[in-house]
């Protein structure tokens, strides 16, 4: 059974359907070489290899032929599949059942066997099978002698999620140092122009220039601007203090000389080289012979290690809209970079809305200033997904003002006109205006706290599909700046209004339920004709719809999805693992999205599209998962609200 023919031959002569075979000796180096392909046997030790093939049985199913079903009482069996693919069926009394699907490489069923108990589905044959059948029994006995294993019995979707995260780092490992701008014309890396002087000028005062001015070393240039020599810091000590040289000695007598100087059309590559060859800590940077800005180690180090705090330093510093464009790039730019780190996409959204809102604070700001408006006397609300705190690169705007209570129409009128003008600013700086004119700078958006009240109200009592469309916006809001309290105080009513309505919770869900999972009646990954998916509308918005009913109907105050979810699992007294794989889902599918975004860029028109055939096998086994997970959220969504 180790090779086709062997396959072929077992399907004509035997082992007949549903009959066991113990693996012969001489099939096991085979069976080793292939089951050390897959997860987890990858990465457990030899001798535990060994050890599952050596209790394991071979076993042939035929296509549509039952394996395993709820009938046959507590599971005495973990099924894994050399070949052929199976799929798994519920049947929930008129509810979405969904199916399961497995395949080549795929272990299961693993929370069956782990708690002794039967599935909960009905496992078929898809095509012609092959399996290796180990005993529960044993399956215990390797649990506790392979960490490994354990591991994944408990924790299969965080396991995929680790290997999926050392193949994304593998991937992008060499593009990485590509992009960390060492490829970069030296031209666009000057800044201001070099502190020079001329040959003739005495030690003291190029001495004193470098001290104030805090630079590492003083160029030298003729009276064209062309670099003749360079004194550095690293010179001084050899060449003045030791040798007791006088500070009126002219610096022409004590400079490096000739000058190893490059053009703005050299990359950065190209100054670390000769960085490297001679030793070098500065490199002049001319054009057109003339010296126009200097290059130093620390520079060069600094562009690689591009920092959170560098970006909020300069977003803190802008002091115009050109500047917050600049910004917005850089965010763009550290997100790429942390992406490619390794950073995992929690940190990651939480990071790229944490400098999203501090480029929106600083806008209001200043143009708050420029229009005479008290920005204390308002609330700025985001909404939607930087409302959650989970914002990808691909972004537009979703924001809304609460005015106080008896602001005239006239200082409103003034109020929106700010508003629609950070709107626009916004835009500039690449988060589009909003398509269904959720933005603070519109009528409906820039109301007073009693008008809110009453609007969100109206939504909970009427439940129509444009309230619930509403609901699913406005019901992630969080205060960015201004008076907190009016969106704390509009927030306690609003959830409690929402808990104490049932109907509308109903609603909510019904609504929710709509959204189809990207699984087909098999449990494959459903693709469009193009093999691609929507990884927002069939994916995290499923698991984000949930996250926000359950969080109301609940009383849990946070918006942010993860927080929801790990809120709701304890209090409806669930497992961590199930809550956890919630979780791992949602952020599995958030890494993807920011993979999509960060490697088309802003001008891509699909900004979550997928086509999953891209994705490497671990990558495309984990999606997988994860839209089990959202259909398995969906199941107890429909159990608790559609009766």
């Amino acid at each position: 059974m180790a090779t086709s023919t062997d396959e072929d031959r077992g399907k004509q002569a035997g082992p007949a359907s549903g009959s066991t075979v113990r693996p012969s000796g001489s099939l096991l180096e085979n069976l080793r070489q292939e089951l050390a392909r897959h997860v987890p046997f990858a990465q457990m030790a030899a001798a535990d290899l060994d050890y599952f093939l050596s209790q394991s049985c071979q076993q042939y199913f035929a296509p549509d032929e039952t394996l395993v079903d709820p009938g046959q009482g507590e599971v005495k069996q973990l099924i894994y599949i050399r070949r052929g693919a199976v799929t798994g069926t519920r049947e929930l009394a008129g509810q979405m059942g969904g199916a399961l699907a497995y395949q080549a490489g795929d272990l299961f069923p693993l929370s069956a066997a782990m708690a002794g108990r039967a599935v909960t589905a009905t496992y078929r044959a898809t095509a012609d099978t092959f399996v290796l059948l180990l005993p529960v029994a044993a399956m215990h006995t390797l649990a506790r002698q392979s960490p490994v294993f354990a591991d994944f019995l408990t924790q299969r979707s965080n396991q995929f999620l680790a290997l999926s995260q050392k193949a994304l780092l593998g991937a992008y490992a060499a593009h990485a140092m590509n992009e960390q701008s060492l490829e970069k014309p030296l031209g666009e890396m000057l800044g201001k122009a070099p502190v020079s002087c001329a040959p003739d000028t005495p030690l003291r005062d190029a001495l004193q220039a470098m001290h104030q001015q805090r630079i590492g070393s003083m160029l030298v240039t003729d009276t064209a601007g062309q670099p003749v020599g360079i004194l550095t810091r690293f010179d001084i000590l050899g060449k003045i203090t030791l040798a007791q040289l006088p500070l009126s000695t002219p610096i022409a007598e004590v400079m490096v000389q000739p000058v190893l100087s490059l053009s703005t059309e050299h990359t950065a590559q190209d100054a670390a080289l000769l960085m490297s060859r001679h030793g070098m800590r500065h490199v002049p940077v001319t054009r057109n012979g003339m010296a126009v800005g200097m290059v130093s180690e620390r520079d060069l180090f600094a562009m690689q290690k591009q920092s959170l705090k560098n970006v909020s330093t300069a977003l803190h510093a802008a002091t115009d809209v050109v500047a917050l464009q600049r910004a917005a790039e850089d965010i763009r730019r550290l997100a790429r970079n942390l992406l490619r780190q390794g950073v995992q996409a929690r940190q990651l959204t939480a990071m790229i809305s944490h400098l999203n809102d501090l480029l929106t604070e600083q806008l209001l700001k200043l143009k708050s200033r420029a229009h005479g408006i008290n920005l204390d006397r308002l609330c700025w609300l985001a909404l939607g997904s930087e409302g959650r705190g989970e914002q990808t690169i691909a972004t537009d705007q979703d924001n809304a003002l609460i005015l106080p209570n008896g602001t005239s129409e006239a200082e409103r009128e003034k109020i929106r006109i700010f508003a629609h003008e950070v709107n626009l600013a916004l835009d500039a700086c690449g988060y589009p205006l909003c398509h269904g004119g959720v933005m603070a700078g519109e009528a409906a958006c820039c109301l007073t706290l009693d008008e809110w009240r009453a609007r969100f109200g109206h939504w909970v009592a009427q439940g129509s599909p444009q309230d619930l469309l509403n609901a699913s916006i406005f019901f992630d809001f969080r205060c960015l700046t201004g008076d907190a309290q009016l969106a704390e105080s509009l927030r306690m009513e609003v959830m409690q209004t929402a808990r104490n309505t049932p109907r509308f919770l109903k609603q909510m869900a019904l609504n929710a339920l709509t959204r189809s999972v990207a699984l087909n009646w098999r449990g494959a990954i459903d693709t469009d004709d193009t093999g691609s998916i929507d990884l927002k509308l069939n994916g995290t918005a499923v698991i984000v719809d949930a996250a926000r009913l359950y969080s109301l109907a609940l009383g849990i105050d946070p918006t942010n999805t993860r927080q929801r979810l790990e809120a709701a699992g304890e209090k409806m007294q669930l497992g961590a693992n199930e809550y956890g794989a919630w979780v791992s889902g949602f952020e599995f599918l958030q890494m993807l999205r920011l993979r999509v975004q960060l490697e088309a860029g802003t001008a891509v028109k699909e900004p979550n599209r997928l086509r999953v055939a891209d994705l490497n096998d671990i990558d495309q086994r984990i999606l997988r998962e994860s839209f089990r997970v959202a259909r398995m959220l969906q199941q107890r969504m429909q159990l608790d609200y559609q009766r």
